[in-house]
């Protein structure tokens, strides 16, 4: 039987040799320039082109599920994204390649890469693929393609930048460091907790959190990035597990906090499980504005009254919806947070509840347009 490594690097090429195909197969359709439909369609594909080239400029902060929502809704309005991805990740497949292998937890960036690929279902249909036994189980294919492709480059940003390129996605994804960070944390009553698991299980219960090293460096990429956006997004996403882990390097909070854009936060539709329970959206934003050192100049809210099925299930999962008082619109409006309602209500697949990325979308792009004028 082939060593590991060999079926990786063979997963790896495969991949790469499926996305080849993609433009070659658009290039022998476009030859066919005899019929007329066929010039509507490039005349049409090169208007759609021009029109998310001149798209706003995006950076987008924070991991799991949430971010991909956001980045599968944005790149229908632009090609100008950059994602921040966290590489603290500890659970699942992630968090047995970084034990096994020593890199960087693939599985964030690789549902980033997905959401904002050209042809999001394909691939999400070859990378997700989740093996089901032997050595490999609970492996997906997408996140065994990364480790290759890192083991290939020799450098996990290398393997990203590789991938971004094969995959032609609209925008670019950056881990936000490439450095073996690891999440500690203080509880309320005095408990030092470390890891994303423990973060997560004690998150509400949280008096303080740090990375070590705190030596840890952004990618310079990621310091680039961000004054050039027309809108820095955070979020949506879980808060001490996605979203603060990018804020506590130093060098990121504090360009995200100097540059002259403005900030975005985007709010959970619900509370997790301990990670937060028994908080409300201000609690949310008072940890980002404690961490970031400065106050986020929106909240994007939902206010679309959720399905009384999926309220009852969430609710025996420990979550509850999260929606603004009348004391925290006051709140926020003494501290010039602006706040923007609108209907984020998504069910997928009928089981669990997502943002709806099409309207996140339209309410974040048309916020970077009023920014540029």
């Amino acid at each position: 039987m082939p060593h590991p490594a060999v079926i990786l690097a063979i997963g790896f090429l495969l991949g790469c040799a499926i996305t080849a195909l993609l433009p070659k197969r658009r290039e022998r359709a476009s030859r066919s320039t005899g019929k007329p439909t066929h010039r509507r369609r490039d005349i049409m594909e090169s208007a759609v082109e021009q029109r998310l080239l001149q798209g706003p400029s995006f950076v987008c902060v924070g991991g799991g599920t949430g971010l991909s929502t956001l980045l599968s809704g944005l790149k229908n309005f632009t090609r100008n994204i950059t994602a921040i991805v966290a590489v603290t990740d500890e659970g699942g497949s992630s968090g047995r390649l970084r034990q096994e292998w020593g890199v960087l937890p693939p599985g964030d960036v690789r549902n980033c890469l997905v959401a904002l690929a050209e042809d999001d279902n394909s691939l999400n249909r070859i990378l997700n693929f989740r093996f089901d036994r032997g050595e490999l189980e609970g492996h997906s294919l997408g996140n065994l393609i990364l480790l290759a492709a890192c083991e290939l480059s020799g450098d996990f940003s290398k393997a990203v930048e590789e991938l971004n390129r094969l995959l032609a996605i609209r925008g670019r994804v950056l881990p936000v460091t490439t450095e073996t960070v690891v999440l500690r944390g203080e509880t309320v009553e005095g408990t030092f907790v470390k890891g994303e698991l423990e973060i997560s299980n004690n998150g509400s219960r949280m008096k303080r959190l740090w990375l070590e090293p705190s030596s840890a460096k952004p990618l310079p990429d990621v310091i680039e990035a961000i004054p050039q956006a027309d809108l820095i997004v955070l979020g949506p996403g879980s808060l001490f597990t996605s979203i603060l882990p990018n804020l506590l390097l130093e060098e990121v909070a504090s360009a995200i906090r100097e540059a002259f854009v403005p900030k975005a936060y985007v709010a959970n539709l619900m509370t997790q499980k301990r990670e937060t329970e028994g908080m409300n959206i201000t609690a949310h934003l008072d940890w980002i504005a404690s961490v970031l050192g400065v106050m986020p100049d929106y909240i994007v809210v939902n206010h679309t009254p959720i399905p009384k099925d999926f309220l009852e299930r969430y609710r025996e999962w420990g979550a509850v919806p999260l929606y603004l008082s009348r004391e925290e619109e006051l709140y926020l409006e003494r501290n010039n947070c602006t706040i923007v309602y609108a209907d984020l209500v998504n069910i997928k697949d009928g089981k669990y509840l997502r943002h709806h990325a099409q309207n996140l979308a339209e309410i974040l792009t048309r916020i970077a347009k009023d920014y540029r004028g």
